[in-house]
């Protein structure tokens, strides 16, 4: 049976996390909040609902989480014409699709920050399946982005690998009982990506894709 490699995206795959750390803390400010930007990069990775009841709390005036999250939006859309990608982030893609592996993205993006994401991957011919934000009820660390991920492409859990960069992500690969390679390109140290439930960790996607042989994508001996 192919394997499912589901991939987080921001943080993972491309070189985004600080950019929306930026979005977030002006659409923050906009609205009357002081924010950190630590405290914004630690929440990085969570649906926009979720990331602004972590950081205001849930005694803040909730008329105002729509009118935050459309400027954190319409802040990042300035970036979409240049949103860079890891190096390796394409090749490992394309890598793993052929040696039989099915590429899933699983993301809380969608729409045109979706596809400008997909541009700058450039690895579509790749790209099986995409659970987006649209396509779930919670996003991570809830483990459905990456349950519809392996039921997209028919891979049980047991079979799928999900990569990912945030304490969100190994959790929700925890709980869907699927495999977890982190990564650290997206700022988040070791130490709490492992005590979040990652298996094993690399730098970025071009270590990982250095590595492979070595990694939770290795081929099973036959």
């Amino acid at each position: 049976m192919p394997g499912a490699a589901i991939f987080d995206v921001d943080g993972t795959l491309t070189d985004t996390n600080h950019l929306h750390v930026v979005a977030w803390w002006e659409a923050f400010r906009q609205a009357g909040h002081t924010v950190s930007m630590t405290d914004i990069h630690g929440a990085i990775g969570l649906s926009s609902a979720d990331l602004i009841e972590r950081l205001l709390g849930g005694r803040r005036d909730r008329d105002q989480d729509s009118v935050i999250s459309s400027a954190h939006t319409v802040l990042y859309g300035t970036y979409f014409d240049r949103l860079p990608a890891f190096e390796g982030a394409g090749d490992l893609l394309r890598t793993l699709a052929g040696r039989g592996w099915r590429v899933v993205l699983a993301t809380s993006a969608s729409g045109s920050e979706l596809s400008a994401l997909r541009r700058a991957i450039d690895a579509d011919d790749a790209i099986s399946e995409t659970a987006s934000s649209d396509d779930v009820a919670e996003g991570k660390p809830s483990p459905e982005p990456v349950r519809l991920a392996c039921e997209l492409v028919g891979v049980p859990a047991e079979h799928a690998v999900f990569v990912g960069d945030s304490v969100w992500d190994m959790e929700a690969a925890k709980r869907a009982g699927v495999r977890s390679v982190a990564l650290t390109s997206g700022g988040i140290p070791r130490s709490s990506l492992e005590q979040a439930g990652a298996g094993v960790v690399y730098r970025d996607a071009a270590e990982l894709l250095a590595r492979l042989d070595d990694s939770p994508f290795a081929p099973t001996p036959t």
